[in-house]
């Protein structure tokens, strides 16, 4: 977790944020074999100092290798392996506050198929106007194949700002925050990028990693309008168009969902529609007479189905650069 109190800005438009915790609870459950992460590895297999590993099949005073992990029945892995790992121990890491330039969130998100219609429709990534990247906070989907939470059926949500489970005190006081930390830092960028799949597609992890190498490489998510296209579902703000990353096109059926033949134009609306209406359901319980006026208006924005140009007018802050 991340602290991002406000005598940390430095008034330049940007968020600025540190470290909150002197060790980092890793999760280990994608590296199910050696090679897989080389840094994570070394780090865990030659540590500089005791770690504490959970749900790791070892021995007292044996090296624990994190691949290996214990099972909960017979053949079947345990889903949330974890490493704790103090952060003074690994190479190169920052002291101190950093700007924010991008600030994305992730979503796991199920396959979508033509046959089985379902929220998977966001691409690669997404541009989100600050109004709509709050109202994600808010509504945080726990999402698909999520290991660190019992499986419930359907969408369900992970709380205000994805860190409720941590967090004290009422909803909509998180929600005021959030709000007020959006307005306050105007040269923040904001984008959406899922996990597990992209429409028909099974992606892991890989859409964050691209997205992340991508933007840093060219300073950030500044992008014209040129370069964009309004998503077909306005909660998803701006799809991009055609993007080329190492040499290589990432077409529009990763950018947007509803190209993909495997979905088309009817399923991506129907999962469209779950979405909408998910979003509907969670954002009535902030509806508190203590909510910021600017947050009330955002909010009936999203009931009365506004479009990408609506969220973008609630809020003087650009989401796109200027064509010049």
């Amino acid at each position: 977790m991340a602290l991002c109190h406000p005598t940390l800005n430095k008034g330049n438009g940007k968020l600025s944020l540190m470290d909150a915790e002197s060790a980092w609870f890793v999760r280990v459950n994608h590296i199910e074999r050696y090679g897989v992460d080389p840094d994570i590895e070394k780090m865990t297999i030659h540590p500089k100092e005791p770690l504490l590993f959970l749900s790791i099949d070892a021995r007292p005073k044996s090296t624990a290798l994190i691949w290996e992990h214990i099972e909960d029945a017979p053949g079947k892995r345990c889903p949330n392996p974890r490493v704790i790992v103090p952060r003074d121990i690994v190479p190169g890491v920052i002291k101190g506050a950093v700007d924010v330039d991008v600030r994305s969130f992730g979503v796991r998100t199920p396959p979508c198929t033509r046959e089985n219609p379902s929220y998977g429709i966001i691409g690669m990534f997404h541009l989100l106007p600050p109004a709509l990247a709050w109202l994600w906070r808010l509504v945080a989907p726990r999402g698909h194949a999520n290991p660190s939470i019992v499986q419930t059926e359907g969408m369900s949500s992970e709380g205000v700002g994805s860190y409720w489970p941590f967090a004290t005190g009422r909803r909509v006081d998180q929600a005021n925050l959030l709000l007020n930390q959006i307005v306050e830092t105007p040269a923040v960028r904001y984008i959406l990028t899922p996990n597990q799949h992209i429409g028909a597609w099974e992606v892991s992890f890989m859409p964050q990693w691209v997205a992340r190498e991508y933007l840093a490489r060219r300073n950030g998510a500044n992008f014209s309008r040129s370069a964009v296209n309004i998503a077909r579902c306005p909660l998803l703000g701006y799809s991009m168009k055609p993007i080329t990353v190492e040499g290589r096109l990432i077409g529009p059926w990763f950018l947007e969902v509803d190209k993909q033949p495997e979905v088309g134009e009817a399923a991506y609306d129907a999962g469209a529609e779950i979405l909408t209406n998910f979003f509907h359901s969670e954002l009535m319980s902030f509806m508190d007479n203590d909510l910021l006026p600017l947050g009330r208006k955002i909010i009936e924005c999203c009931l009365d189905r506004g479009t990408v140009s609506d969220y973008e007018s609630l809020l003087d802050i650009p989401t796109l650069a200027s064509e010049d």
